[in-house]
Parts: structure tokens; sequence; C-alpha cells
């Protein structure tokens, strides 16, 4: 019997090796034409299959129309990475923002990932803003806070406005308007950089600050080593350790105890060294809410909210500003239960969702990325899913819809805040972020400050996603499954929720830390009390 089992996980592990050898060969080779204009098919295939309103802001005939000019402009063999840059521009056309396409990566063995997984790539400790034509680094992870103010001249021997104008061909926001590119472009440019890239290990970037041009090459460090210092170990006296109490150890376990309850509360992300929500009170006398809120996901959010109001009311503060710059969304639960301590009579949040399919949460499990543990679970429990889903969904005018939580009529927190709110918003305020701000500027109950959101005012597709990974590329495209379609409408549609204060952050403010948007705030604040 142990032989037998033996023998079966050594073939499990020879095939698992064969198979990343196979796969890493696969995304690097050159693809036949025949295979690659498959891949197109396939693609629209599952976008006409899965996708509620893929017609939204691009006719059938035009979108029919640029797949097969893209079909036909493939006329020689491409790798995975040149496929990519060719169908992503044309799956942008569609103009819904969540839609994505991945490129395929590099994958490693179990040992050489153990290897990985103990290194760090320094050059994702960058953080960067995009304004002005120019790639600036605003914040650094690492010791290299030099680098804080410069701006990224050449990555390799490619310009930075190359690699700029060739990704903004592959981020889209929902509908017409152009903010979410520059924005996210800036918060995100390392990830882009990654995916346009099979494998990176080390790579030479051109800086220049204050008229001067450097360089410095980012490689990929053990996490222990990263950020100790370079004094030889042997001119440091060795630190005497010294045996805890009882009562220290118990001090000790609490504090950590207490440690972990407030990273919970405030959902702590420990890679960035930052919580995804925050509150605190700042203007000339603090008394001035200022709520952070970087995505709407991870940590227990209806504890925050209602710890958070709780403290807003017990110091009696007439203002609250709710930073929603560079949030990308998250959840629609979430966002849900902020409004409702915002809200100032009963209220629907979300309209009945158009899906297409009656089972949209198999339709999300039964993906060809989806694990064998994600299929097995679905599988044995689907007569359950089917039900359920089937009881949410109805037919309305030919058209199937999902009925959300939300969509019923919601009454406002008892300990709702009555005073002045202010929403400080960007073109990377997207999905979840635009459907919070749609309900509060419709019903008059924020002041907005900024630009226009990346995400648009009448509705986004997203709520639950299919990931499908196409068969000869390995691309991997998201395709959203329910549209979250709000009671307010604009017209003309495809738009953003505009700011009633446009305020644009410049280069010179982002070198001097400075916020203009939250200072117009809180100066106006200011000025109403005199």
């Amino acid at each position: 019997m142990k032989k037998l089992l033996l023998l079966l996980v050594l073939t499990l592990v020879l095939t698992s090796c064969a198979n990343t050898k196979k796969y890493n060969t696969q995304i690097r080779s050159l693809h036949s034409v025949a295979s690659l204009q498959n891949d197109v098919d396939k693609v629209y295939t599952q976008l006409k299959r899965h996708h509620p309103n893929l017609h939204l802001y691009i006719s059938e005939e035009r979108l029919d129309f640029k797949m097969d000019s893209l079909k036909k402009s493939i006329d020689k063999p491409l790798t995975s990475y040149a496929f990519y840059a060719k169908i992503g521009p044309v799956i942008g056309s569609i103009r819904q923002g969540h839609i994505n396409v991945f490129a395929p990566k590099k994958r490693f063995k179990r040992k050489e990932y153990k290897a990985l997984s103990k290194k760090e790539f320094t050059f994702n400790d960058l953080d960067f803003d995009y304004l002005e034509d120019t790639l600036l680094v605003t914040n650094t992870r690492s010791k290299d806070s030099f680098l804080v103010g410069s701006e990224v001249v050449k990555i390799e021997d490619e310009k930075i406005s190359d690699l700029i104008a060739k990704y903004k061909t592959q981020i889209t926001s929902d509908g017409y308007n152009t903010t979410l590119q520059d924005r996210v472009l800036g918060k995100r440019f390392a990830g882009y950089y990654n995916s346009d890239k099979y494998f990176i290990d080390s790579l030479q970037v051109t800086f220049k600050k204050e008229d001067s041009l450097f360089q410095k090459v980012f490689m990929r460090v053990n996490k222990d080593k990263k950020n100790k210092d370079t004094i030889p170990s042997d001119s440091i006296k060795k630190e005497v350790v010294v045996k805890l109490t009882k009562e220290q150890r118990k001090e000790k376990k609490q504090k950590a105890k207490i440690e972990r309850k407030h990273n919970e509360l405030y959902g702590y992300n420990k890679t960035r060294d930052e919580y995804i929500r925050d509150i605190a009170f700042i203007g000339k006398d603090s008394s001035v809410a200022y709520m952070k809120i970087r995505g709407f996901m991870g940590g227990k959010y209806k504890k925050f909210y209602e710890a958070s109001f709780e403290q807003i009311d017990s110091v009696k503060a007439e203002n609250l500003i709710i930073d929603l710059r560079n949030n990308g969304g998250g959840s629609l639960a979430e966002i849900a239960e902020l409004y409702a301590y915002l809200a100032d009579k009963p209220f629907q949040f979300l309209e009945a969702g158009e899906v297409n399919s009656r089972v949209p949460f198999l339709k999300m499990a039964m993906s060809n990325t989806s694990s064998t543990g994600t299929i097995i679970f679905a599988g044995l429990f689907s007569p359950f899913i089917a039900v359920h889903n089937v009881l949410k969904t109805k037919k309305k005018d030919g058209k199937l819809y999902y009925k959300f939580k939300q969509s019923k009529l919601a009454e406002p927190k008892e300990n709702n805040f009555k005073g002045d709110v202010y929403v400080l918003i960007n073109g990377h305020s997207f999905s979840a972020s635009s459907v919070l701000s749609n309900q509060l500027q419709a019903s008059n109950r924020a002041v907005f400050v900024g630009e226009e959101t990346g995400g648009a005012y009448n509705s986004t597709v997203a709520g639950i996603f299919k990931i499908y990974e196409l068969p000869e590329t390995k691309l991997k495209i998201r395709i959203g499954l329910m549209e979250l379609e709000t009671p307010y409408k604009q017209e003309p549609g495809g738009y953003g929720v505009k700011p009633d204060h446009v305020i644009l952050p410049t280069l010179k403010d982002r070198r001097e830390n400075n916020d203009p948007e939250l200072n117009w705030i809180l100066n106006t604040i200011e000025n109403k009390k005199e």
C-alpha cells in the first residue's frame, strides 16, 4: 500500500513538472495563424454567451467588424505576448472596464516556487503617479527614499513614453470618460510592466531628478535580508535574549491580540503596510471626520463603520470627508452598509441586474480556470445553487434579471450622520466607488471634489466573474456576469460621476506632498464657520 501511494505521489510530481515545462514552452513559442484566429473566436463566443450587456457602448455590427479585422490582421505566427498586445485594444473598444485580458505568466516547479516565494522584487516597492505626461515616484517601501520625487525616464532600453502609450491601449473605463487611464497607469504601472514581460529577475531603470539623470538596478532579494543594515554583523554586540516572566508573556500575548483585532477591523494590508479603511479627525480644531477608504474589501467592515460613526457622533462632528480616490471598488454589501449611515430617508440601492443565465453562480464556478476543488464543490451542491439562483432570477421583456439583496427598500441606520458630507473622487474611483458616489450625488447628500470617476454613473457589469483561459495562447479573459444598475440615471450615459468642484493635482503638488483637493474642502469648512 505504501509503495502504491509513493508511486502515485511520484507520478503526480513528474506529471506536474512535465505540465509546467510544456506550459512555459507553449506561451513563449510562436503560434500558428489558424490557432490564433481560433483563440479570437473563442474570446468572442465567451463574451456573447456570458456578458449581459455587451453592446452598451458599441454596436453589434461594429464589434463584429473589429473582431473580424483582428483575425485578418493576424497573418503570421505570434507569441502569446504579441497576441496579447493585439487583442487588448479590441477588447478595450467594448468600453466595459471589468472586461480584462491577462497575459500568461511563467509557471514554476514546486521547488522553484518555494525559493521564489522567499524573495521580493524591489521594483514592486515603488508607488507611482502619472500626471502631466510624467511617471513620478511618489512613495517607496524600501530604504531608497531618495527615489521619491524622481521621474522615470527609461526602463532597460524602452522609453517610458513608449511604454505608457502601449499600456494605455490595455486600459478602459466604463463608457467614454478618459480619467481612468492616467490614474490607473500610475497606481498599477509596476503590475502592467510585469504582465508585459515573461519573467523579470532584474531590470535597470533610468530616473531624472532635479535635471540629473541616474540609474538603478532592481533585483529579486531575500525578504529577510531586504531591510537589514549593511553594517558587518561582527561590529554589533549580540542582543542578549531576556527570558520573559509569566506576567510579561501574558501582557505580550494580550498586546498581540489587541493588535490583531485592530488589523482585522481596519483591514490591514501587510504587503503595503497600510490599512484599507481608516478614520481620523483633522482640521484646525480636529473636528472634521476624515474617512479614507482604499477599497471595499477585506477586514470587518460592519464593525468598522459601526465604531466609526459612534465615534463621529460622540465628538459631535458636523463635517465628514470620505476619500474614495484610487478606490477601485469591491463589495456591493459594504457600500450599501456605508450608505445606510449617510442616507436621510428610505432608499433602494440597486435595481435588479440583467444576467445571461438563470444560474450565474454555476457559470462562474464551472470555468476552465476553476480549481478542481471548486468544480467538485459546485458539482456536489449544484442542485442547491441552481434552486437559489433560479429563485433569484425572473424574466421581464425577454430579458433575465437577478434580484440583489440591495434591490429592496432599506432604512437608514438609527445613528445615521446628519451633517455635511464631502466626497473626494478621481479617475481611479471605479466600480463600487462609482455606484456609491451615484447614490450620494443623486440624493444630494454630498459635495464632490476632484475629477470624474472612471466608473460609469448609470451602471456597471460586475458582481461575479467568469475567467476563461484561451486554449492556444493561454491568455485569460475576465467577464462580468451581472449588470449593477442604479435607480438613478443621467443622460447622456457612459460618463462617470462628475465633481461639483473640479480640482486636479499637479506635479508640484505631488513633489511637495500637497493635497489641493483636501485643502479646498478644509478651507471651505473653515470659511463656513467664519
